[in-house]
C-alpha cells in the first residue's frame, strides 16, 4: 500500500520505532479550516501552537509513505514538514547509492542496517537539515511539560534526523523482498544474536577525527605572514551532526557522555593514534594531558595540503580549512590548446594530440610560471590572483619535471569525453580543447549532421530508424565504431543496409561490406537486402565450397559479404586479406566472451569502421560490453584490467561518480532503444505475459524427492570441481524431472499424457489457440525435451515442426517461410539454437515450456514474435512447476531482478558457488506436497 499524494499538503510529523522499520509519519491539520488527512485512523498527542493536544491523525508506516515522499517534486503543493521528509529521504537514499550504511544488530538481537561512516562534507549537509527542521517535524513531546514550565519538551532535533534517517536506510532494502527472506532483505526475520559479532567486526569506530584549520590570530589581514593551529574535533559516527572540539570531552566528561551516547575518550585516542602514525606531528597531542591543539610550522601546513592531507583521509580524517585558504591542489593533464578553434574533421587517423602537465589550484588551472612562483615561495602560505593559497611544494616540483607528451586519437577521445586520463599508476583529471574536445561535443550531445536516407533504399524508415541512420553514418564517418543495440525486432537490419548505401555514395567510405552473422540468419539477411536495396549485390561466404571472396567477387566494391561466426573463425586470414569498407558483427552478444577465439579473430579482420548490433549489450556483466565496444572501437575503453578495476564496485571510493563517468564514455557509442520507449514502435500491438503453474504429479514428486536426496549426500561429501559438477548434474535433472519423467529416464518413444501437468496444460493452449486460428510457438532449451514434444503433439494429430541446432542452414530458412506462410502452426523451438534472430512474427502466442537462468535470453525468444511487423496482440505463457526449483527461480526472476540481473544471468555457474544449506533450500520440495502425490 502507497500513501495518498493529497497527505502532501497535511503536516507531517516523525514517530520512531524499534526497530527503525517499523517506523511511521502521522499526518494531520493544524487547524480544522487546513488541509484534512483523507481519513483519521488514530489520535496522536501533539504540541500545537504551545499547547498539548490529542488531535485526529493518519498514521502511515514509512515503507508506505516512501513511495509518495520520492515521488514528490519541488513544484509540488506541499506542507513544510513533508517537504523536509522529502529532503531527508533523498539524502539517505543518496547514502545507501554511496555505500554508507552498515548491517548491525539491535539490542534486541534484531537485524538492522544503520548509516555507517561520513565525511565532513556529509555532516555539513546534516547540520543545514537540522537547522531546517520545522517544528511540526518533531511535534510529539517528550513527556508532561515540568511544572512550571512553558511548554512541551520536544525531541532534539538531531536525534529526529537521525531516527528517521536510520529508518530510512532500514526499510529501503527489503521493499522489493519476499516475505521469506532472511536478514536485512526480510521484514519480520526471527531475531538473530548470532550476527551480533559478524556486524560488529564490520562496524567502524563511533567516532571519527577532523582537524580544523585556524589563524592563531583570527583579525589577521595578512595570511601570508600568520601563523597557524590545527584543533582535533571529534565527530559521532553513530550520531550524525554531533561534533565537539576533543579537549571539551575531557573537560566536561558527563556532557560528552550524553552527546555521543557512551565516553568515547578511548575512541577518540585510539583514533588518534592510527593517525598519527600517518602524520607524525600528531604524537604530540598523544603526549599531553588532553589532546587539543597543535601549533603548525610552514612544513606542516604544506603536507597536510599534500600527501599528509590525503592520508589522513583515507583514514577518515578530514582536514577543515579556513575559508579565506585554498589549500586543494591537483595534477591536471592539459590536452591541446586553450582558444584552439580546430575543426572536428580534423581529428582521427593516425594524428598524435600534445598534452602537457600542470597543477590545479581549486578549479584554477596554474600556468608554468605561477607553478615557477609556488616553488619558489618562501612561506607555506602565498598570495596568488588575490587568493591565499597553501603551497604543495612536492606536487609542484614533481609536476614541474614532467615532460609533455602525446596521446593517440582514441586516447585523446576517450579522456575527452571523461575527463580523466590515466598514466601510470594515476588516474588524472583532464581539461581537452580543440578537435578532440570538438569531436567529444559533438557526440556527447548527439549533434552529428543531419545526412538525408540514401535513394537508393526501397524504404521509408521510421523516425527513430533514421535517427540510428544518421547516429551510425556520423560514428563511421570518423572511423568509429558503434553498437547499435536496439530491441530485437525494431528494424536494425534495415538500418546497417542504409548505412552501407549511405556509405557508398562518398568514394573515402565506399567498400566492400562484411556481416557477421549466426547461421540461422543468412536467409534473413539475404531478402532483406534484395528487398531494400535490389541492386546490391549479395555474396554469401560460408559451405564447404565457398572460396575467397576476393575469387568469387564480380559486381565491383559496393557488394555485401555475409558469413557466419564459425566460418569467421576459419577463414579469419583470408578475410583479414580483404580490404573491408565496413565490418558488421549481428548478434554481437557471440562475441561477449574477450577471450573466446571467435572475438578474437574477428578482431584481426581490418575495416574502416566498424558496427556491432545486438539487443543485449551486456547479457550477463559488465565485461560483456567491454569485449563488444572493444571489438568496434579498439581502446575507447581501455584495457580490460584496468576497465574492471576502474568501474568495478569494489574499488576505493576516490569521491569520483564512477557510474557516471562509464555513462559519458559508452554513451556516445551504444544507441539503446526498447519497444516501450516512447514513440520507438507505438504501431506494435500488447503484449500479455503470463505465469502459469503446474503441479507435480505423484510420480514425478517420488522422483524429484529421490534426486535431492541422493544428489545432495553425494554434494555434502565433495569439493572442488566434482563438487560443482554435481550440483549442474542435480539442476539439469530437477528441470528434467520437472518437465516430464520421460525426459529424465530417456524414454523417447513412450507416451506422454498422464505423467506431466505441463504436458496437460500445453495441449490445453496449444488446442485453444488452434480453434480461435492462431499460431504458436513453444520454446524448451533441451532438445530432447523438444523431439519428445513434437512426437506428442503429432500423435495428437497437430501440424508442428522443431527447429534446433542441428537444423541446417537450408531447413532452418525453409521452416521458417513456411510457418510465416501459415502452413506450420506450432513450431518448437531449442531457446539457444532459435532465440535470436528469427523472424516469425505470424505467432501470437509464445510459450516457455521451461525456464532458463537468464531473463533476457526468455527475452529475445519472446522477440521472434513480439517484433516490428507483429500486428496481433502476443500472448505469452510461462510454465512453472509450483513448489519446486522452477518457482523459487521464477519467483527472483519476477520479485527480484535485480538479483537476476546480478547472480542469475550467470547460469548454474552463480548456482554452483552456494553453500550446501543455500543450495537444499533451493532445491528442496515444497513441504506442501503429500509425499509423492499433488499439492
Amino acid at each position: 500500500m502507497t500513501a495518498e499524494p493529497d497527505l502532501a499538503t497535511c503536516a507531517a510529523t516523525f514517530v520512531p520505532a524499534d526497530p527503525p522499520r517499523a517506523a511511521h509519519l502521522v499526518f494531520w491539520s493544524e487547524s480544522p479550516d487546513g488541509p484534512q488527512p483523507p481519513r483519521s485512523d488514530s489520535h496522536t498527542r501533539i504540541a500545537v501552537a504551545g499547547a498539548l493536544k490529542s488531535i485526529p491523525t493518519q498514521s502511515v508506516p514509512l515503507a508506505a509513505a516512501l513511495p509518495m515522499l520520492l515521488a514528490l517534486s519541488p513544484g509540488d503543493t506541499t506542507h513544510r514538514s513533508v517537504a523536509f521528509w522529502v529532503a531527508c529521504t533523498r539524502t539517505a537514499l543518496a547514502y545507501l547509492h554511496q555505500g554508507k550504511v552498515l548491517p548491525a544488530v539491535t539490542a534486541a538481537g534484531r537485524d538492522v542496517w544503520r548509516l555507517g561512516r561520513l565525511d565532513g562534507e556529509d555532516e555539513s549537509h546534516l547540520r543545514q537539515l537540522i537547522a531546517a527542521l520545522p517544528p511540526e517535524a518533531r511535534a510529539i513531546p517528550l513527556g508532561d511539560p515540568p511544572e512550571g514550565a512553558a511548554g512541551a519538551l520536544l525531541p532534539a532535533a538531531a536525534d529526529v534526523l537521525r531516527d528517521f534517517l536510520s529508518a530510512v536506510v532500514d526499510t529501503i532494502p527489503r521493499l522489493e523482498s519476499a516475505t521469506d527472506s532472511g536478514p536485512y532483505l526480510g521484514w519480520n526475520v526471527a531475531p538473530s544474536p548470532e550476527l551480533r559479532a559478524w556486524a560488529a567486526a564490520l562496524a567502524p569506530e563511533t567516532v571519527a577525527l577532523s582537524l580544523r584549520i585556524d589563524p592563531v590570530d583570527s583579525g589577521a589581514i595578512d595570511l601570508t605572514g600568520s601563523e597557524f593551529d590545527a584543533t582535533v574535533q571529534v565527530h559521532g559516527v553513530a550520531r550524525p551532526g554531533v561534533v565537539c572540539d576533543a579537549i571539551d570531552l575531557w573537560r566536561q566528561p558527563s556532557l560528552a557522555e550524553s552527546a555521543f551516547a557512551a565516553d568515547p575518550r578511548i575512541e577518540v585516542l585510539d583514533a588518534l593514534r592510527r593517525a598519527a602514525q600517518e602524520w607524525a606531528p600528531l604524537e604530540d597531542l598523544l603526549r599531553a594531558e588532553a589532546p587539543h591543539r597543535l601549533r603548525l610550522e610552514d612544513d606542516d601546513l604544506a603536507s597536510l595540503a599534500g600527501d599528509a592531507g590525503r592520508r589522513l583521509h583515507g583514514l577518515g580524517v578530514e582536514i577543515h580549512w579556513p575559508r579565506e585558504l585554498v589549500a586543494r591542489t591537483s595534477t591536471r593533464l592539459i590536452l591541446g590548446e586553450r582558444g584552439s578553434s580546430e575543426d572536428p574533421s580534423t581529428f582521427g587517423g593516425d594524428r598524435a594530440f600534445d598534452f602537457d602537465w600542470r597543477v590545479a589550484v581549486g578549479d584554477d588551472v596554474l600556468t608554468r610560471e605561477e607553478m615557477e612562483q609556488l616553488v619558489s615561495a618562501e612561506r607555506a602560505v602565498v598570495k596568488l590572483r588575490n587568493r591565499y593559497v597553501v603551497v604543495d611544494s612536492a606536487l609542484l616540483r614533481k609536476t614541474l619535471q614532467r615532460r609533455t607528451g602525446t596521446m593517440t586519437s582514441i586516447e585523446a577521445l576517450r579522456a575527452s569525453l571523461t575527463g580523466r586520463a590515466r598514466r601510470g599508476d594515476e588516474n588524472v583529471r583532464v581539461d581537452s580543447y580543440g578537435a578532440a574536445a570538438a569531436v567529444a561535443r559533438e557526440l556527447s550531445t548527439n549533434n552529428l549532421e543531419a545526412v538525408p536516407a540514401p535513394a537508393t533504399l526501397h524504404a521509408q524508415l521510421r523516425d527513430y530508424q533514421l535517427t540510428g541512420f544518421r547516429w551510425l553514418a556520423g560514428l563511421t564517418s570518423r572511423g568509429l565504431g558503434a553498437c547499435l543495440a536496439d530491441d530485437m525486432g525494431l528494424g536494425k537490419t534495415l538500418t546497417l543496409i542504409a548505412l552501407h548505401l549511405h556509405r557508398q555514395e562518398d568514394p573515402a567510405t565506399a567498400g566492400l561490406t562484411l556481416v557477421v552473422c549466426p547461421a540461422s540468419l543468412l536467409g534473413n539477411w539475404r531478402r532483406e537486402i534484395e528487398r531494400f536495396a535490389p541492386g546490391t549485390s549479395v555474396l554469401v561466404h560460408h559451405g564447404p565450397k565457398r572460396r575467397p571472396p576476393s575469387e568469387s567477387l564480380t559486381n565491383g566494391s559496393g557488394t555485401v559479404v555475409l558469413t557466419t561466426y564459425a566460418t569467421m573463425r576459419l577463414d579469419c586470414d583470408t578475410l583479414a586479406a580483404t580490404a573491408w569498407g565496413l565490418v558488421v558483427a549481428d548478434e554481437a552478444q557471440h562475441l561477449k566472451n574477450r577471450s573466446a577465439s571467435v572475438t578474437r579473430a574477428l578482431r584481426t579482420i581490418p575495416g574502416k569502421a566498424r558496427v556491432a548490433l545486438t539487443g543485449t549489450p551486456v547479457e550477463n556483466k559488465l565485461s560483456d560490453l567491454w569485449s563488444i565496444l572493444d571489438g568496434v572501437t579498439p581502446g575507447l575503453l581501455g584495457p580490460y584490467t584496468q576497465f574492471r578495476r576502474r568501474y568495478d564496485s569494489s574499488a576505493p571510493d576516490d569521491g569520483i561518480d564512477r557510474a557516471a563517468e562509464l555513462a559519458a564514455l559508452i554513451s556516445p557509442f551504444v544507441l539503446r532503444r526498447k519497444k516501450s520507449d516512447p514513440g520507438i514502435a507505438p504501431e506494435l500491438p500488447p503484449k500479455t505475459e503470463i505465469d502459469l503453474d503446474v503441479t507435480l504429479t505423484r510420480e514425478q514428486a517420488g522422483m524429484y524427492e529421490a534426486l535431492v536426496r541422493e544428489a545432495m549426500e553425494q554434494i555434502e561429501n565433495s569439493d572442488g570441481i566434482g563438487r560443482r559438477g554435481s550440483i549442474v548434474s542435480l539442476l539439469t535433472g530437477l528441470k528434467q524431472i520437472c518437465n516430464h519423467p520421460a525426459q529424465y529416464l530417456g524414454q523417447e518413444h513412450t507416451a506422454l499424457t498422464g505423467r506431466s501437468h505441463k504436458i496437460g496444460l500445453l495441449d490445453e493452449l496449444i488446442d485453444t489457440n488452434l480453434s480461435e486460428g492462431g499460431r504458436s510457438l513453444v520454446f524448451t532449451h533441451f532438445t530432447t525435451m523438444g523431439r519428445l514434444l513434437r512426437r506428442h503433439l503429432t500423435a495428437r494429430g497437430v501440424h508442428c515442426e522443431f527447429l534446433h541446432g542441428g537444423t541446417s542452414v537450408a531447413a532452418r530458412e525453409e521452416l521458417v517461410e513456411r510457418f510465416q506462410n501459415g502452413d506450420i502452426p506450432v513450431l518448437i523451438l531449442s531457446l539457444k539454437a532459435a532465440g535470436t534472430g528469427l523472424n516469425l512474427t505470424r505467432a501470437d502466442h509464445v510459450v516457455h515450456f521451461d525456464r532458463w537462468w537468464n531473463p533476457a535470453v526468455e527475452d529475445q525468444a519472446t522477440d521472434r514474435a513480439y517484433r516490428i511487423g507483429q500486428t496481433h496482440p502476443v500472448v505469452v505463457h510461462r510454465l512453472v512447476t509450483a513448489g519446486t526449483i522452477e518457482e523459487r527461480i521464477a519467483g527472483m526472476l519476477a520479485s527480484k531482478r535485480q538479483l537476476a540481473d546480478s547472480v542469475l544471468s550467470h547460469g548454474t555457474d552463480a548456482l554452483t558457488e552456494l553453500s550446501d544449506g543455500e543450495l537444499a533450500r533451493l532445491v528442496a520440495l515444497s513441504p506442501d506436497y503429500d509425499f509423492g502425490g499433488d499439492l
